[in-house]
């Protein structure tokens, strides 16, 4: 209940993909293939130092795992090894959205990593944002992504490449720490002492004092965990019953500079169209479709396609799909993973991050975010460890800090998809008839009218649910309350207008007549509201 009346809230903030091709050079960094390491000792100590440092085995070098490798590497304490099963990385992937939250996390890790990133960095949270009405083209609702940012002195939510910030991580990571082209397969635990050998895909074995799995959603570490198939039935990962179309090209934007993102909503789909930096843009399309979608024919090729389902909507739609060719579009089905309560996180001095214990819906933008407070959180933990024996209690701890915010952003990012596709539409409105010298109403039905109703409510829900994201990104409690039950009551409200199979006459003529008195944007100062509400509450 709490994840449907946060939901609304996520579902108009766009997540860029990752899984345009780039390109096939690899990135200049030194990475070399693991050795045999032996897999046992008999020098075991329990303490931790310098001389004995933690040896921590890191498996997949995508965000989170790069991200902790670089702040345990600067721990002397520390012997870091991320394992990658890929032969070399390649410029390959798409950008990669980074709201505050996250920001905020890497400048406070690595003050020279955020500079690096700011060189490369597109910030979207510094314009207009919002949602538009797909077919009429006219704004709906904006949300204020830079207020919240900076009144916790935090940098804009923005984009950039995928590959460019591999390539800052790597490269900052000391010789030898990132290893390639073996991948961590399974995983065996010493009963005495809790040392970790983990076989790779060669065959090879590495013995380590702790395992952290940050090989994706279709985590070898989470399965060998668990004992569950990596992929499939039992893998704990679901298709989310939508399919996306993605597309990345150069485009000369006539709101270039001014607008950030543009949400378009309408009747059982919606499509984004996100600057992305020096000219760039992407665009993407979300549909509801049954999976393996992306294998049907398409004899016109995607943008036809495309082009044809979302017929009579915004021409700024159709005009960036006329130009976007067909090898700068990619379709991908979508599957994400609730993070469970009832299975652990961890098993003893192994523990999972990332997409292989909380895999997210797109909407909320949160995925590599999410990714990177694990990583920070993670850090915190085994940064307090003085010997062996309290590496499992550590790790216990980062699953408490990491539960209930992560599940909560997951959820939300899932239940999103739902709202947006199955609940919205376009708005009713009061329309002159020219003809009969007398005014209608456009689109009076159930979803038009709850769309309508509902727009002087949802910049309230856009500014709880940034502070929410932004207030907690520290983890030092399981939950944020204080906003949680803000957007938990707005959320209620709008989830039963969503959710009512009929409304009174009586509200649809209230709703249309507080459109016709307040005009598109509104007249009310919901900021103000909003801190009234605050001002009330006892949290």
């Amino acid at each position: 209940a709490v994840f449907s009346a946060f939901a609304l809230a996520s579902a108009f903030v766009p997540q860029v993909n990752d899984f345009n091709t780039r390109g096939n050079h690899p990135l200049n960094v030194a990475t070399m293939p693991p050795p045999d390491v032996p897999t046992s000792s008999n020098n075991y100590s329990a303490e931790i130092s310098a001389e004995n440092p933690l040896k921590v085995l890191i498996s997949g070098a995508g965000v989170g795992g790069l991200a902790l490798a670089k702040v345990l590497s600067k721990n002397p304490n520390m012997d870091v090894t991320v394992l990658e099963r890929t032969d070399e990385f390649k410029r390959f992937g798409g950008p990669i959205q980074l709201a505050s939250n996250a920001l905020q996390i890497i400048k406070e890790m690595d003050a020279d990593v955020f500079d690096q990133i700011m060189e490369k960095f597109t910030f979207t949270g510094d314009k207009e944002n919002g949602i538009k009405d797909g077919i009429r083209n006219e704004w709906y609702a904006k949300f204020d992504l830079k207020s919240p940012a900076e009144a916790r002195n935090m940098p804009y939510t923005g984009v950039i490449e995928r590959p460019d910030l591999q390539d800052i991580y790597l490269n900052s990571l000391p010789t030898g720490i990132v290893q390639n082209g073996d991948g961590v397969k399974s995983y065996t635990k010493d009963p005495h002492n809790g040392t970790i050998t983990v076989q790779l895909d060669s065959g090879k074995k590495i013995a380590g004092d702790v395992l952290i799995g940050a090989d994706g959603i279709w985590s070898a570490v989470r399965a060998n965990m668990r004992g569950e198939p990596v992929r499939g039935d039992g893998s704990g990962a679901t298709y989310s019953g939508y399919t996306v179309f993605a597309g990345e090209l150069n485009y000369d934007s006539p709101d270039n500079g001014q607008v950030g993102y543009k949400v378009y909503i309408g009747p059982h789909q919606y499509f984004v169209i996100t600057d992305i930096g020096k000219g760039r843009y992407q665009w993407y399309a979300f549909l509801a479709r049954p999976p393996g979608s992306v294998s049907e024919e398409k004899p016109e090729g995607a943008s036809k396609y495309l082009q044809n389902l979302f017929e009579g909507w915004s021409e700024e739609v159709h005009a960036i799909l006329k130009v976007t060719q067909e090898h700068e579009i990619e379709q991908r089905d979508l599957y994400d993973r609730p993070p469970s309560v009832q299975k652990s996180w961890t098993d003893e001095h192994v523990a999972l991050l990332g997409d292989g214990i909380h895999a997210m819906m797109p909407n909320l933008g949160q995925g590599g975010c999410q990714a990177i407070e694990d990583a920070f959180v993670i850090a915190q933990e085994l940064g307090k460890v003085k010997t062996r024996k309290e590496i499992t209690r550590t790790l216990k701890s980062y699953q408490s800090r990491r539960l209930v915010r992560s599940a909560a952003v997951q959820g939300l990012s899932r239940f999103a998809s739902d709202i947006i596709i199955r609940g919205f539409d376009t708005p009713a409105k009061i329309v002159w008839d020219e003809g009969k010298g007398l005014p209608r109403i456009e689109n009076f039905n159930y979803p038009g009218v709850v769309t309508r109703m509902l727009q002087p409510i949802l910049p309230i829900f856009f500014m709880m649910q940034f502070n929410f994201l932004y207030d907690g990104y520290k983890n030092e409690v399981s939950i944020d309350l204080k906003n949680a039950l803000a957007i938990a009551a707005i959320g209620s409200l709008i989830m039963f207008f969503l959710s009512a199979g009929v409304v009174g006459e009586a509200s649809i003529a209230a709703s249309i007549c507080l459109k016709a008195f307040v005009g598109t944007e509104g007249i009310l100062d919901f900021e103000a509201i909003s801190t009234a509400i605050r001002e009330m509450s006892p949290f």
